[in-house]
């Protein structure tokens, strides 16, 4: 498969604005590319929308356009991690729980705190895209990283076609390439404080990243998705308090 093949698939796989496409082993390889791509675009509608508007109505609008640029697809997969992993159920019901239509008290919480969050931070921060590009390519990474170091929870599902030994091998290439991107973008963005923002969200997404381990046995697509939001609005929280 072409390089631009390949990066169509990413893009396909991590946002709604490009047409669905089937999955493939050398997608992965783009992620950390395709999330500085969507953080990017929103740093610089932030940097717009920060001109004309108040803080706290400016962040708001910016975390709409990330729910927009990504479907919710990663908001929708902490809200299913979160039943799954703290709901008082048996390990072997965990992985139903988080396949269940419904949203319990454990995902709504979590959806909540974390649009709060995320426009708490927002609203207390300078406009800035290198930022965004940096936490966004982060979360992106770690996702990389989960494929291709962890064993996948389900028989089949969303990431099935990840999971190859060529799939795997380019999601740890991948991670550890997106990360070190990511620390200099942070480190560009706002100097040290940049850097240990994407520290910080390193760490919460590895968190969520050894429950899911400990829980499921491994990640699931929902996972990624709660790693990746997690590392985000970790990363925010950080930068906002420096």
């Amino acid at each position: 498969m072409s390089s631009g093949a390949a990066l169509r698939g990413a893009f396909a796989f991590l946002t709604p604005v490009f047409p669905p496409r089937p999955a493939t082993p050398e997608a992965v390889g783009w992620f950390p590319v395709v999330g500085a791509a969507i953080g990017a675009v929103e740093g610089l509608l932030w940097r717009s929308v920060r001109r004309r508007w108040p803080p706290l109505p400016a962040a708001g609008l910016i975390v709409g356009a990330d729910v927009a640029l990504t479907g919710a697809l990663h908001l929708d997969g902490l809200a299913d991690s979160a039943d799954g992993l703290f709901a008082h159920v048996l390990s072997k019901d965990r992985l139903a729980v988080m396949t269940a239509p419904d949203l319990g008290a454990f995902g709504a919480t979590a959806l909540g705190l974390a649009l709060l969050g995320r426009t708490a931070a927002l609203s207390a921060l300078d406009a800035s895209p290198p930022l965004l590009a940096a936490l966004a390519c982060g979360s992106r990474s770690v996702m990389a990283l989960a494929i291709g170091c962890l064993p996948y929870a389900r028989e089949t599902g969303l990431v099935s076609a990840f999971c190859s030994t060529d799939g795997r091998r380019r999601a740890r290439r991948a991670g550890l390439a997106g990360l070190a991107a990511a620390l200099g973008l942070g480190a560009l963005a706002a100097g040290g404080r940049g850097a240990v923002s994407v520290g910080s969200g390193s760490l919460a997404a590895s968190a969520v990243l050894v429950l899911a381990r400990r829980r499921l046995g491994g990640y699931t697509g929902d996972v990624l998705g709660a790693a990746g939001t997690v590392f985000e609005i970790t990363g925010l929280l950080t930068a906002a308090r420096a």
